[in-house]
């Protein structure tokens, strides 16, 4: 579940608790629709908990230095070509 999810219930018992008159004999609408919107409420603000201790944790940066045993070889400086002879 996601923001979406949490958004989508809030919306579903926003119309259930607000814009429905209907009267069952079996169920409350209203308590329905205000249960939905606690769920999406409670979702929607797990989600951005963990998103925001995700990102928490993605700022930490580890540098790691790796050095070699020996010194890397250098090749010589290259011999000067023959001097003609005169």
């Amino acid at each position: 579940m996601g923001i979406g999810s949490g958004i989508f219930l809030i919306a579903l018992g926003a119309i259930l608790a607000f814009a429905i008159r209907a009267d069952v004999w079996w169920l409350d609408v209203h308590t329905v629709g205000w249960v939905l919107i606690l769920a999406g409420a409670t979702i929607l603000f797990s989600v951005l908990w963990f998103w925001n201790d995700r990102r928490r944790r993605a700022r930490t940066v580890i540098v790691e230095e790796n050095k070699l045993a020996h010194p890397a070889q250098v090749c010589p400086p290259p011999a000067e070509p023959p001097t003609p002879p005169c």
